[in-house]
């Protein structure tokens, strides 16, 4: 008995001495995790750099996360399910289905975790504690205003082509193909689906997986529809740079105007060098970081961010990018477009 009265003792002290020389922030590390559609585009390159400083900044343990490619929504359930066993805060994610991605949010905020969506709203958009977002459908009605715009009056006789995401219509793809329509002038059916609209301007969409080759591959098919596309809609800047390219094969890049969505540095680039006609630029860094801030304040006291007035989520700013001003739309130049790019 007096042996084993001893061990326990021993084992005691040994577990307080090894306990007193773990500093204390090891001991109370906070984890998080970064959830993106792919971690190719440089927009979510760009998201995970700014989470990544910040996590650096405030002592979080970030663990980062991507789909092979955008619309790979298995990938991102399985990132959901390892941050929960792995004892995580809180995850920052950007959703490639985002109805279906609802039940593992709501089994990581039943854990205990702070979910925020970055960019992408889910489907319902209360499916995640906070979202951080551009809004996405003013990105898509400044470009719309100012295409229609900047044809004038041959507006009335456009021939109008959407290159969206994928097919099952994310939240980001709905608000900017919506918004895009409704600021060049066109009624819209059901404003949560794309594709609905009997305006005969529109003379079809496709989907591009927001990459080149899907961009090139999605304009080449509609070009097929009716060769005489002189307005592109397109979910983001690099699908942009393949639309552009399937219409230089033709000869036609010269006299089609193409809208986008990003403000990565590349596309702004294309903005200032004519393959794109203007873009709406949003600030990835800046949704990231402010994610990281919220975790942070979520595992010190129990707190929730909290949406900008008026609206259903934080937002983080838009602004159109070109070098050819409409009355009546606010831009910003393409030099300061390049100040503030990403990527």
């Amino acid at each position: 008995m007096v042996k084993k009265t001893i061990l326990a003792t021993t084992v005691a002290a040994l577990a307080m001495s090894v306990a007193a020389i773990v500093p204390a922030s090891a001991q109370d590390k906070i984890g998080a995790c970064l959830i993106t559609k792919t971690d190719t585009n440089p927009f979510f390159v760009k998201m995970k750099e700014g989470a990544t400083a910040k996590a650096e900044e405030l002592g979080i343990e970030l663990k980062s996360f991507a789909g092979k490619v955008d619309g790979d929504h298995e990938t991102q359930v399985a990132a959901i399910e390892t941050c929960i066993a792995d004892g995580a805060k809180g995850i920052l994610l950007t959703a490639s289905d985002t109805s279906s991605i609802v039940s593992a949010v709501k089994q990581a905020r039943d854990a205990g975790l702070l979910v925020i969506a970055l960019d992408t709203p889910l489907d319902p958009i209360d499916a995640a504690d906070a979202t951080f977002a551009t809004d996405n459908y003013k990105a898509g009605v400044l470009i719309g205003e100012w295409a229609k715009g900047k044809l004038g009056d041959a507006a009335a006789d456009a021939k109008i082509a959407t290159l969206d995401l994928n097919v099952s219509q994310p939240t980001v793809d709905v608000l900017r193909n919506q918004g895009f329509l409704d600021g060049f002038g066109i009624d819209l059916a059901d404003p949560n689906v794309i594709g609905d609209e009997s305006d005969p301007r529109i003379v079809g969409s496709d989907v591009t997986d927001g990459n080149e080759e899907g961009g090139r591959r999605a304009m080449e098919n509609l070009l097929a529809t009716d060769p005489e596309i002189n307005v592109v809609h397109t979910i983001n800047e690099p699908a942009a740079a393949g639309a552009y390219e399937a219409l230089k094969a033709i000869g036609r890049e010269g006299d089609v105007l193409i809208v986008s969505v990003d403000g990565g540095c590349p596309g702004v680039q294309n903005v200032k060098d004519g393959v794109i006609g203007a873009t709406s630029q949003q600030y990835p860094l800046l949704m990231a970081s402010l994610g990281i801030e919220a975790i942070a304040a979520w595992a010190k006291d129990g707190s929730k961010p909290q949406p900008t007035e008026g609206k259903d989520f934080f937002d983080t700013g838009v602004a159109l990018v070109t070098d050819e001003p409409v009355d009546g739309v606010d831009s910003i130049s393409v030099e300061e477009g390049m100040d503030k790019c990403w990527g």
